[in-house]
């Protein structure tokens, strides 16, 4: 008599994963110029130019699929700077210009100094973000870009309280490290900008920029983008530093020669600090309101 089956849900088959392990290609047909491999373990086929779709669906399910198993739902993007110093590293490089009298050298250091508040603040703000949530239904996450500057910060903010953070890193001609504080398996990275945007804004509830450069605006426009457009859900979006944003970009000048509506510079609010931020999205959000006025009551108030 047959031995009966306990696991009614046992594989009929090799999984792929057993299968690609498992293989030990013959000799004869083990060379660089074989096709005897199997196709999702052979990185020459998958490297082609004619594969590129199946790349990019890689790049979508990848980070996807590992949120989705750490129980990652909402996010909080932190864009800003690569350049933005820790403010001891541009105190120091403040201390080295002025030892070497050069005026240029002093006065960049001298900008660098005051730009490194936003380190700072934005360390808090994550360290904030993490700390706050964490009582939450659903804790939120911080995500950057993975990188030095303010990128950095915001992982760090996280990493200070003992929390998680997501790194998105792109591959760029300079070759650029991950950060030291984002959570490894949460550390990723990608070839194709598009794909890294859309996972930016994927679990977002919230983006808050600071001070940076070209890719910072290109993240920052293309966000409001979608929402000015109605494509994407609104949700807050905080620049950090009025004085930095307002010189750096005439919003009333769009609204007078009527390149935007006058509403559209509601789609944003400036905010000065880690507290002033998060009271910014607790206000919108009910994060501070009494269980009565966020959970199955709400409606009654």
């Amino acid at each position: 008599m047959d031995t009966p089956q306990v696991n009614l849900t046992a594989r009929n088959f090799p999984s792929a994963e057993q299968e690609a392990h498992a293989l030990r290609e013959p000799g004869r047909y083990a060379g660089p110029g074989s096709s005897y491999r199997l196709a999702f373990t052979d990185t020459d086929f998958l490297l082609r130019e004619e594969l590129r779709p199946v790349r990019m669906q890689l790049e979508l399910l990848k980070p996807e699929l590992v949120q989705a198993e750490q129980g990652i739902e909402s996010t909080i993007v932190i864009f800003g700077s690569a350049r933005v110093l820790p403010p001891e590293v541009a105190g120091q490089r403040l201390e080295q210009a002025r030892a070497h009298g050069d005026a240029a050298a002093i006065a960049r250091a001298e900008t660098a100094l005051a730009m490194s508040q936003f380190y700072d603040e934005a360390r808090r703000f994550a360290a904030l973000v993490t700390e706050r949530s964490r009582t939450l239904d659903t804790p939120i996450y911080v995500v950057t870009g993975g990188g030095p500057g303010i990128m950095e910060a915001g992982n760090r903010g996280a990493f200070d309280v003992g929390g998680k953070s997501i790194g998105l890193n792109i591959v760029l001609p300079h070759e650029q490290e991950p950060n030291a504080y984002i959570t490894p398996e949460l550390c990723f990275q990608f070839h194709y900008f598009a794909l890294r945007k859309m996972h930016f804004v994927m679990r977002s509830i919230a983006l808050v920029c600071f001070p940076g450069g070209f890719g910072t605006l290109d993240e920052l426009f293309e966000t409001m983008t979608l929402i000015q457009t109605g494509k994407s859900r609104r949700r807050p979006i905080l620049l950090f530093g009025r004085a930095f944003w307002e010189k750096l970009i005439n919003f009333q000048h769009l609204v007078d020669t009527g390149m935007i509506s006058p509403g559209d510079v509601n789609l944003f609010h400036f905010v000065e600090s880690a507290e002033d931020a998060w009271a910014r999205l607790a206000a919108y959000y009910g994060f501070d309101a009494a269980p009565t006025e966020t959970g199955e009551f709400a409606d009654d108030i």
